[in-house]
């Protein structure tokens, strides 16, 4: 007897239904074909034990199974639920006339339990459009499915539940949630907040520009300045994600299989990957390619802690991404994409021993040693990031005031309103939704200058010997500047203070 079961394979953040074939015949064997991986063809011993702790046998006779299309690679322990299935309908243990309506997933466990998979949402998205009635799958993965509406996701916590079902012995009720009411209600203070920082006020506006208009920043100081607590609150004050953005966010996530039983992400992510990180784990890749860290990131915020001590290798890797936000991963059959729009936020120490030009510090580098500390970081890499500033360590007396700062609520209230500003001014524009997301041609259309204006950056190129992509990020700055003011245009005083956030473009500095 022939049986069809539909399974889906997850290759980037799209997925693709496989169809399983079974055919039992005469004869003996376990004959698995279509390409499936090691994981897959071990699947045999999983479904064995499982069927003989549920009351049902391994059919003694000649199985076949196809996954189909045949030339597509199929890898991973999700399809052993999809293969159970259909080995029990063939052998006639049970009926199922409604079984084509379904897309079934899931790892068995050896007595019938059910370990959850990755890729659920990007599946649950896919059954829908092709028009299936349902999704079966493990418990613990139902609330990222169960974001799609219109289709009946089943969260099933062993085999025989779905066995009654398909039955019709058993009723599941399927998972529904309100997407809406899911994404607005942890919208809640943030754990890490500025009111948490004293002083810093330069830097503080500086993190402020940067979440209003998407920048990428780098934070250059000696050790306790305060680098790393700024840069963990950056997220606090960042917009609120769309919904379209987060449900972006969750299907990357979904993929890599970090969601824990959790439903739609409304946080922005907060990346923080460690310096020892490789190529393949920053930008994703492996022979079955998986979104790394800058993928991770997306829509929110990557931060790379004392940038220098990364290789230099794996920081050049991420030239091209920061450019084009997304990541392309070739192989020689096929090619994934990964979107990877992420603000980049770095920090680092001006030199070796964390202190530059200090007069205060007994320790200083040789200008040999500050060469070679500096050099890990390239030229272009700088050039891709629109803000560089100078954190200062902070007085004792501003340390031990008693005053509270402004809190990240009402920073991000200004951020806000510059992001809805931006958000009007592109919104018939189909990838670009806030500055630092502008090409060249919307930079002379929005970003015009006046003669002073002119004057002003033409004389700061010259004397800071800037490139053309420097230009550019100073323009992109200063618009970011006007719409924090609400100003319809850039003036001088814009672009003067989007020329000071540009210090390893000074002498002294990168010379």
């Amino acid at each position: 007897m022939l049986v069809k079961v539909f399974g889906s394979a997850v290759f980037g953040v799209e997925a693709t239904t496989i169809t399983v074939e079974v055919n039992i015949d005469k004869g003996i064997g376990y004959h698995l074909v279509g390409l499936p991986d090691n994981a897959i063809k071990e699947s045999s011993y999983r479904i064995a034990a499982a069927l003989k702790n549920n009351g049902y046998a391994m059919p003694g006779k000649k199985i076949t199974i196809n996954m189909a299309p045949a030339d597509l690679r199929k890898e991973g322990s999700a399809y052993d639920l999809t293969l159970t299935i259909g080995i029990l309908v063939a052998s006639g243990q049970i009926k199922a006339d409604e079984i084509d309506k379904y897309i079934i997933m899931g790892e068995l466990s050896l007595d019938g339990g059910l370990q959850p998979i990755r890729g659920a949402l990007p599946i649950a998205i896919k059954a829908k459009e092709e028009g299936f009635k349902g999704f079966f799958l493990p418990k613990q993965n139902v609330k990222e499915a169960a974001i799609v509406a219109g289709l009946d996701v089943y969260g099933v916590e062993n085999v025989q539940e779905v066995i009654d079902f398909l039955e019709g012995k058993g009723t599941l009720e399927p998972t529904t949630i309100d997407t809406r009411a899911e994404f607005y209600k942890t919208l809640d203070f943030p754990e890490f907040d500025f009111s948490d920082v004293k002083g810093q006020e330069s830097i503080k506006r500086c993190m402020e520009i940067a979440a209003a208009g998407g920048h990428n920043i780098i934070l250059i100081g000696p050790p306790g300045a305060g680098k790393t607590m700024l840069a963990k609150r950056l997220p606090s004050i960042l917009p609120p994600m769309t919904l379209r953005e987060a449900l972006e966010t969750t299907k990357i996530h979904s993929v890599a299989g970090k969601l824990k039983e959790v439903g739609l992400m409304n946080q922005r992510p907060f990346r923080s990957p460690h310096h020892t990180i490789s190529n393949v784990a920053l930008v994703g890749g492996g022979s079955y390619p998986q979104p790394g860290e800058i993928s991770m990131a997306h829509n929110g915020v990557l931060f790379l802690d004392e940038l220098p001590e990364f290789k230099r290798d794996v920081l050049e890797v991420m030239r091209q991404p920061l450019e084009d936000r997304e990541v392309t991963i070739s192989r020689a059959k096929f090619t994934v994409t990964y979107p990877s729009s992420f603000m980049l936020v770095a920090s680092m120490n001006p030199s070796p021993s964390g202190f530059f030009n200090d007069p205060d510090s007994p320790q200083t580098s040789s200008p040999h040693e500050m060469q070679r500390y500096l050099s890990k970081i390239s030229g272009p890499l700088l050039d891709r990031i629109d803000i560089h500033i100078e954190v200062t360590p902070v007085p004792f007396d501003k340390l031990s005031e008693d005053q509270k700062a402004e809190s990240s609520v009402d920073i991000r209230k200004r951020v806000t309103a510059a992001r809805e500003i931006q958000t009007e001014r592109f919104e018939q524009m189909e990838n670009i939704h806030y500055n630092a997301q502008m090409n060249t041609k919307h930079i002379r259309e929005y970003c015009a200058l006046d003669d002073v204006s002119k004057q002003l950056l033409k004389t700061a190129m010259e004397r800071l010997n800037l490139s053309a992509r420097a230009y550019d990020r100073i323009l992109k700055v200063a618009r970011t500047i006007a719409d924090l003011d609400a100003a319809p245009i850039v003036v001088s005083s814009h672009i003067a203070e989007a020329i000071q956030y540009r210090s390893l473009d000074r002498d002294g500095w990168l010379g």
